[in-house]
């Protein structure tokens, strides 16, 4: 009867986005101070609450775990704030190096572009392979070649300004401009994928994520290598596959529909979750409801949808603090094969490299503010030299964002 009751308050709990995670936790723990008085110690150690209670959590996506400690949101704080951006930004600055017609920081004068602006990274991190760079040979003792390797990777990195405005992030944008920036990502996705290996497309908002310029803006990476986090995904979605002949990504969206505790929004094309294994706070995982494997393979419809449910998951975010939420968001779709195989054209790639049914186009966002806008939560200590630790778990974190409103709360 206790364990009945007690799981049926917390989920009433979890279900009030007004009431503070650590009020949510103080009340849980006296909820089983209770129970210790009328059920008997012996049987309330067989209570485990993934709510309340220290655990690990796999990520089948990765590989990797992350050990989620709730508790630890009763710790009173007193470290570092961040100062919360207050003043609203103009329209257009003349000292933005990303405006339209300003110079550029690499000498360059941006045209008088009217929507969505794409063009070369002025200082890129990646170099392609025709300007002249050639590999060599790290000069290493023979014997410690195995221990001390390196090769060389070749790419290219764009840039592309959301719109000319200089004050409108995305969850501000009209749903049309939200389709142009969907669109001209496809766009990207297609054209460096017949020269690279990987796409990466992403947005570090806000100047606690490290973002060097306010215009909202993002990037477009091409490699010839496959990273680290894409290989990882690459092979457990593999093996997925192999073992159980369906794509990993969809039957995981099939699960949090059926569960519902952790799905945020979703319309008939996109479904928005906090990840069963999620590292950051409010962390979210952006999948289609279809078997899609790239953004080019989008139709009208999905894209429509893709701008929708980016605005509303976006507005949710700004609203969660009342603040210009700041974030890390990325793609990751199906590697490409055409520069491997030396492709011009469909036709010339060898069959066999369209036998990767395991990939799921799909869209992480990693947020790092944790309790208010100005405090975050720190990746540290065990984080770095164990594993992710993440204290508000991620039914907590679905449940609020699941209820804020979905009108900005500057409009």
């Amino acid at each position: 009867m206790f364990q009945a009751n007690y799981y049926y308050y917390t989920k009433k709990l979890l279900s009030c986005n007004t009431i503070s995670p650590i009020i949510i936790i103080r009340v849980q723990h006296y909820l089983l101070f209770i129970g210790l008085l009328t059920t008997g110690y012996w049987q309330l150690t067989m209570l485990f609450d993934p709510n309340l209670h220290p655990h690990r959590r796999y990520n089948p996506l990765t590989g990797d775990t992350v050990f989620v400690a709730p508790q630890r949101l009763q710790r009173p704080w007193g470290g570092r704030e961040e100062r919360k951006g207050t003043a609203a930004l103009p329209a257009y600055d003349p000292n933005c190096y990303l405006c339209p017609g300003n110079m550029r920081a690499g000498g360059q004068r941006n045209p008088d572009y009217s929507t969505t602006y794409v063009f070369p990274n002025d200082f890129p991190s990646l170099i392609n392979a025709e300007s002249g760079v050639r590999s060599a040979e790290l000069d290493v003792p023979l014997t410690a070649k195995s221990l001390l390797r390196a090769a060389p990777v070749h790419g290219e990195c764009r840039v592309f300004c959301f719109s000319p405005r200089h004050d409108l992030t995305l969850p501000q944008m009209a749903l049309p401009q939200i389709r142009g920036v969907v669109d001209v990502w496809a766009e990207q996705t297609a054209e460096l994928g017949w020269l690279y290996r990987w796409v990466q497309i992403f947005e570090n908002k806000g100047a606690i994520m490290g973002c060097s310029n306010a215009h909202p803006h993002g990037q477009i990476w091409g490699m010839d290598a496959l990273p680290h986090e894409a290989e990882k995904e690459d092979r457990r979605q593999r093996l997925y596959y192999e073992e159980n002949g369906s794509p990993l990504l969809m039957d995981y969206a099939a699960l949090e529909l059926e569960l519902g505790e952790r799905v945020v929004i979703e319309n008939e094309q996109w479904l928005v979750v906090v990840p069963y294994w999620a590292m950051w706070p409010f962390e979210t995982l952006l999948l289609p409801r279809r078997h899609v494997q790239r953004l080019p393979e989008l139709d009208d419809g999905e894209r429509d949808a893709l701008a929708s449910i980016l605005k509303r998951l976006l507005t949710r975010y700004d609203n969660l603090f009342e603040t210009s939420f700041p974030y890390s968001m990325g793609w990751h779709g199906k590697p490409f094969w055409n520069a491997e195989f030396g492709a011009q054209s469909v036709e010339s790639i060898p069959h066999s490299a369209f036998r990767t049914p395991h990939w799921t186009v799909h869209a992480h966002f990693y947020p790092p503010l944790l309790r208010s806008a100005t405090v975050k939560k720190f990746m540290v200590g065990f984080e770095m030299l164990g594993e992710p630790v993440r204290d508000l778990t991620p039914e907590i974190a679905a449940a609020r964002l699941r209820e804020l409103p979905e009108e900005h709360y500057l409009d």
